[in-house]
């Protein structure tokens, strides 16, 4: 009787595992740019500027200052709005993180997420770290294509190399 019951568990396995929902991903890029840690942090540290060093957006504003629970909004250059709220600050070790305040998957097809941007220096260049976790746009078991796990890990990064492209480029 229990190799029957351990058959009928294996065979229900794969069913089992598709019903606990979408799993999170990940998007982890970094890239060194030619100046110091405190240049590149004077351009980057206002979480409401955004706009001012990513190609990407083309709007940002926001609640003003760096401390935790202050709200930035940014619109990206297809239009579509996020609304962003700062959870961590650290002006001493560069490092801000955030998360997604309310879902748009018009603009981004994630449902949530939370991403950290951190600098460190590289000899006299500065190392930096951006990355991302998330959940797909579409959290059900069969998202359609444009919201499953791939097209949420592709935007999630084109979005970083994006913005990490564009701080270089106010250095380079």
């Amino acid at each position: 009787m229990k190799p029957l019951l351990l058959c009928i568990y294996l065979a229900l396995l794969p069913m089992l595992a598709q019903a606990h929902g979408p799993t999170p991903q990940k998007a982890k890029e970094s890239i060194v740019i030619d100046a110091p840690p405190a240049k590149v942090w004077e351009v980057v540290k206002d979480f409401d500027r955004i706009a001012d060093w990513h190609p990407g957006v083309s709007a940002s504003s926001g609640d003003g200052g760096n401390e935790a629970g202050v709200a930035r909004k940014i619109t990206l250059e297809n239009g579509g709005v996020l609304e962003e709220s700062l959870d961590y600050y650290s002006d001493a070790d560069h490092e801000y993180s955030y998360r997604l305040k309310a879902e748009n998957l018009e603009a981004l097809p994630v449902s949530f997420y939370t991403a950290s941007l951190q600098l460190s220096a590289e000899g006299d260049k500065t190392l930096v770290n951006w990355k991302g976790r998330f959940y797909r746009g579409d959290t059900s078991n069969f998202p359609p294509e444009n919201l499953n796990d791939a097209a949420a890990v592709k935007a999630m990064t084109d979005f970083i190399r994006q913005g990490l492209a564009g701080l270089k480029s106010k250095f380079e």
